[in-house]
């Protein structure tokens, strides 16, 4: 899985100019976009030689201090800064029995099939739908089974349907926003889990099949984003601007839960609530039977 260390330095590297750290730039053609190692070195207060052996992979005992001044000097977010300290001190894989399929608790269930008029979806690290309500499914999903979750062969991916199916394409106006978004989430869950055999085939699954993930990949941006807000083009209601929350049960199954909800009084409301009406009225339709 592409989650090296000096992939991800060299990409932070790159976005910065020396006049933005307040180091002088000296005109000239530069060989190389953004700062250079030896400035880098020089801003994080480690020898150039030391820099240049981490980021070609050849010195694997960086200290926290040292991994700390390097995100003050490459100006990290705290997600880029918590990825690469995973980059930098991976955990060591761990013989695993053979994985079985994840369930989610009863309890879990039980939650968000009570969450009337909000859609939930219960999501592991790789963004493979285990779960989720009515709403849920007719809001992300619609045009699948809803108990497809139900069959672990069948799960339905959120990752992969952003980005090869073309149903989900249609869902989101903006979807470049979306994209990005979605692959800076897996990167830095990539970075976390380097052994976890399923993320890596996702990852390398989209890489060959879809160009814009493999465009947005090499960009090394991370973000853990568990919060904001996200348009779509519902093809029963319209469009719709929704706020979306991720929470993680303390259960210590890795397991969120992605909520959705609208402003009270807003369009985007009335637009749920119709939603949440069509599949009443279709619960309510009496089954045709032949007669006899």
């Amino acid at each position: 899985m592409d989650t090296d260390l000096g992939g991800f330095l060299r990409a932070r590297r790159a976005r910065l100019r020396p006049e933005d750290v307040g180091l002088t730039s000296f005109g000239g053609r530069r060989r190389v976009p953004g700062l250079r190692r030896e400035e880098l070195a020089q801003l994080a207060g480690v020898s150039a030689a030391y820099y240049t052996r981490l980021e070609q992979g050849q010195s694997g005992n960086a200290s926290e201090a040292v991994l700390d001044a390097l995100a003050r000097a490459l100006r990290l977010t705290e997600d880029e800064h918590a990825h690469l300290r995973n980059l930098a001190r991976p955990r060591r894989a761990k013989r695993r029995p053979a994985e079985r399929p994840e369930q989610v608790r009863p309890a879990t269930r039980q939650l968000i099939e009570a969450m009337d008029g909000v859609p939930a979806v219960v999501l592991n690290r790789r963004r493979d739908v285990l779960a989720w309500n009515a709403l849920g499914h007719a809001l992300v999903a619609g045009h699948l089974d809803r108990g497809a979750p139900e069959r672990p062969a069948d799960r339905p991916n959120l990752q992969r349907m952003l980005f090869l199916d073309p149903h989900t394409r249609e869902l989101y106006p903006d979807w470049a926003t979306e994209a990005r978004r979605a692959v800076a989430s897996l990167r830095l869950a990539a970075g976390g889990h380097a052994d976890d055999r399923r993320l890596a085939e996702l990852t390398g699954e989209l890489l060959l099949k879809s160009h814009e993930f493999a465009a947005l990949w090499a960009k090394q941006s991370v973000a853990n984003c568990t919060t904001g807000r996200k348009s779509f083009h519902h093809p029963v209601v319209g469009p719709l601007e929704l706020d979306f929350e991720t929470l993680q049960p303390a259960d210590g199954t890795g397991h969120w839960l992605l909520l959705y909800s609208a402003v009270s009084g807003s369009a985007d409301e009335l637009g749920l609530r119709l939603l949440q009406g069509t599949l009443t009225a279709a619960q309510s339709v009496p089954a045709v039977t032949a007669d006899r």
